[in-house]
């Protein structure tokens, strides 16, 4: 290709180019998703009501009889027959269905709401994604909508949707196919649902731009909003051929060449990738290179458990009210419903009488998170404890700055001499902390046996509370007094190893952090009996050792 590179596209414009799309082509396509929550998402949304398609927002804590439909209690009980209720995808046939912080969304809401994109339910979906770094809307509803937009740094929307009619238009040749294939394979795009998409797009772009016959730049466009975003690698580029001795000029030759290079017989493949490849978000390289894949729902914290108490309400299930458990009157009633003009037939009762039987009982259960506990397990021995002190002191303190945010406690212990004392218990103080902290004394030997057998004890009994433990181990791994208090190098590694082993079997995370100067094989060794994450920082701060734990503390999944 000739000429200059192309000016990167314009989010804002290229989103609205997008939405313009999908009213061409809503059964088509599906939907979009919006990332980033600004002036630009929400005009783009007030365009889209102004269209006159109905739009519908999701509620947040919507449960499968307001999504599916179900028995309209009220109307049943007072007419003695079973009602039916109609459910919002129902009610949003034809139009759009909005929901709201999708990185949050629950998944088995997001299994309904794939499962009727797949049946017969017409409905568009705008996922509006507001998840920071690599948090994102569940995986399954992003496979079955044609266009993810990034409008983190859009400027204001410009222009006005549109929408034409794709029946006139004609199929996609077996050029522009090939094409489309060869881009999805060299950016790792291995979803035949998105090669779909974007031979639908390239037909949805060329309606508005009135053609009938699909054209360069309908494929170009389809291909950097369709395929460019679910990138997952570059292409390769081909390896330039060694110099070799260039025979005589040769007129005939001289003719192929210049005709060869004219700019437009440029291969189709080369045009839709060079759009492609125009479209990948700035940070994809980085966080592949990082291994950080957007993950879908969750956040900071503990981990996640039934509970018959307290927490996120989940949907009713069958059951007795017993050991806890709340009656589910709403649910049970709705479960009796459909069956008591049968019951009444069976036993002969009144109109009025409502029988309800065991299997209707319904009860209520909550998801309850769990709250985690960070336990610092610190080298405090030897010349350098004051710089590794520091290190700690500022993490733990960084960490607690979240704490009421992602409902963490931190917890210290710090081993030295022969013994290893808990100078902070599992809290979420600051001031409690800082003033702990401030008098941590430092020197004297090793004995590493000790401290992770301490904070061993300290995870057993975080976890007998029902919280969830994470082990940060801060040292050097060269141990010098074993599990009695008494010198010798080798049976003091001897010892350590013996308790990492038995944190490893209990099941507990752990992260070993090697502080010395240098990488010190005795740390590896640790963490590789321990079943831990190794991370070498031997010129770390307090900044960037909040950044690693925080980074290696697990994840809560659903439950």
């Amino acid at each position: 290709m000739s000429g200059s590179e192309p000016a990167p596209p314009d989010p804002a414009r290229d989103a609205c180019l997008a939405l313009s799309l999908f009213l061409t082509a809503p059964a088509q396509l599906g939907g979009l998703s919006l990332r980033g929550s600004g002036p630009a998402r929400e005009a783009l949304l007030e365009m889209l009501r102004d269209t006159g398609v109905a739009v519908r927002r999701m509620p947040a804590h919507v449960d499968d009889e307001r999504l599916l439909g179900g028995v309209d209690l009220a109307v049943s009980l007072a007419s003695g027959r079973t009602v039916r209720a109609r459910g919002l995808l129902e009610e949003i046939a034809g139009g759009v269905l909005v929901v709201p912080l999708a990185e949050r969304l629950d998944h088995a809401i997001a299994g309904r709401l794939a499962q009727a994109l797949d049946g017969d339910a017409r409905f568009g979906l705008v996922l509006l994604d507001d998840g920071i770094e690599d948090e994102g809307p569940p995986a399954a509803l992003l496979e079955r909508i044609a266009f993810h937009c990034d409008l983190t740094h859009a400027r204001l929307v410009e222009g006005a949707l549109r929408s034409a009619d794709p029946a006139n238009v004609a199929p996609l040749d077996e050029e522009a196919l090939h094409a489309l294939a060869a881009t999805a394979a060299a950016l790792g795009v291995h979803s035949i649902r998105a090669l779909n998409f974007a031979n639908a797009a390239a037909r949805a772009h060329a309606a508005l731009e009135g053609r009938v016959v699909v054209s360069e730049d309908d494929i170009a466009a389809a291909a950097r909003l369709v395929l460019g975003p679910r990138a997952t690698r570059l292409p390769e580029m081909p390896e330039q051929p060694e110099d070799e001795p260039t025979p005589p000029p040769d007129d005939t030759d001289a003719r192929e060449r210049d005709e060869a290079s004219d700019p437009g017989d440029t291969p189709l493949d080369d045009v839709v990738l060079d759009a492609a490849l125009a479209s990948i978000p700035p940070d994809l390289l980085a966080r592949l290179a990082e291994g950080k894949a957007r993950r879908s729902s969750g956040s900071g914290g503990g981990k996640k458990r039934i509970s018959c108490l307290r927490g996120k309400p989940l949907s009713a299930r069958p059951g007795r009210p017993r050991g806890g458990a709340r009656l589910a009157l709403v649910d049970t009633l709705r479960a009796a419903v459909p069956w008591q003009q049968l019951r009444r037939r069976e036993y002969e009762a009144a109109n009025d009488r409502l029988i309800i039987r065991s299997s209707d009982i319904r009860v209520r259960r909550y998801e309850e998170r769990s709250g985690r506990v960070t336990i610092f397990c610190v080298d405090a021995s030897g010349s350098a404890a004051a710089a590794r002190l520091a290190e700690a002191k500022g993490a733990v303190e960084l960490m607690l700055a979240q704490a009421y945010v992602t409902r963490s406690e931190v917890a210290l212990v710090a081993f030295r001499g022969t013994v290893a004392e808990l100078l902070l218990p599992p809290t979420r103080s600051l001031t409690r902390a800082r003033r702990v902290l401030s008098g941590m004394p430092g020197g004297g030997g090793t004995p590493l046996a000790l401290g992770l057998q301490a904070g061993h004890q300290l995870a057993e009994a975080v976890q007998a509370r029902g919280k969830t433990a994470h082990l940060v181990i801060l040292t050097d791994g060269r141990a010098n007094i074993d599990a009695e208090g008494k010198g010798g190098r080798p049976q003091a590694k001897a010892d350590a190893l013996d308790a990492a082993r038995a944190i490893a079997a209990r099941g507990i995370d752990a992260l070993v952090v090697d502080i010395s100067a240098r990488t010190a094989p005795e740390a590896g060794e640790l963490a590789q009996a321990m079943h831990a994450r190794f991370l070498a920082l031997p010129m770390a701060d307090a900044a960037k050792l909040h950044a690693a734990v925080s980074a290696a503390a697990p994840q809560a999944r659903a439950a």
